[in-house]
């Protein structure tokens, strides 16, 4: 027997109640389910414990703006696709809210046909790009890199050594590419976990450290040691090719 779709879970960030309340009504007629959040300082403790596959963002909130929520909500790597909801029809607050990463901007009052129709064409634009995800920080089609030596090729899930191909898992590319993009500065354990396997992986750090272990045995046995990447006890790690990191840094 077949398991029904579940449903997709839509957070609603509004302070009119009765809005809200209204907004919910008609996501649940078109087979969505929907949490009310009143103020943002809710939506940001719920995000950061759930998931959501989709926010339903007011810009005025009693506590915070929209914008400013979902800076905050970025700067904590929580990627949830976002509709901004307003009342103000101004193309600066358009402009705005498409470059902090908003999918897309409703100008109240709106139709609510209009709205379902708008929140189900950005579920499909973001699953489709999750299609190319190899893990949350990596893509296939993302540009090989150099990092300690090894060339790495995302699309095929190898190294190259002086020649010699090594094929690398998922989260091995991930971790290498969060390495290479945070090159010099320290990396807390948390943020390279949410980096690679996504803020609401429930991954322990011991699973990060059996990781890290093949990526040093990956490069050792190819001749490089990688004592760039170094230990910052009670932290993280550092990538520091340069040598130029702060004594915290310990070999590991």
């Amino acid at each position: 027997m077949l398991r029904p779709e579940p449903k997709p879970l839509i957070l609603v960030v509004e302070d009119e109640e009765e809005l809200a309340k209204l907004i919910a009504v008609h996501l649940g007629e078109a087979g969505m389910q929907a949490q009310i959040c009143g103020r943002a300082a809710h939506a940001s403790r719920f995000l950061k414990r759930n998931f959501a596959n989709l926010m339903l963002l007011d810009i005025t909130l009693p506590d915070q703006s929209g914008f400013a929520l979902l800076e905050d909500l970025r700067a904590e790597d929580i990627a949830v696709p976002t509709i901004f909801l307003t009342g103000k029809d101004l193309e600066t607050a358009k402009v705005k809210a498409l470059e902090l990463g908003g999918d897309d901007y409703v100008t109240k009052p709106f139709g609510y046909a209009e709205l379902v129709a708008r929140i189900r064409a950005v579920l499909r634009r973001s699953e489709s790009r999750d299609d190319l995800k190899i893990t949350k920080n990596a893509r296939v089609i993302d540009a090989p890199f150099e990092i300690y030596g090894g060339h790495v090729q995302p699309g095929r899930l190898e190294i190259l050594f002086d020649g010699n191909i090594e094929k690398i898992g998922r989260k091995e590319l991930g971790i290498l590419s969060y390495l290479q993009d945070h090159e010099g500065i320290v990396i807390t354990r948390k943020a390279l976990i949410h980096a690679v396997w996504g803020i609401h992986a429930d991954v322990k750090s011991r699973s990060l450290d059996q990781y890290i272990v093949k990526i040093r045995d990956l490069f050792k046995r190819n001749g490089r040691s990688l004592d760039a990447f170094r230990t910052v006890h009670g932290v993280g790690y550092i990538f520091d090719p340069s040598g130029q990191s702060s004594p915290a840094a310990e070999s590991e």
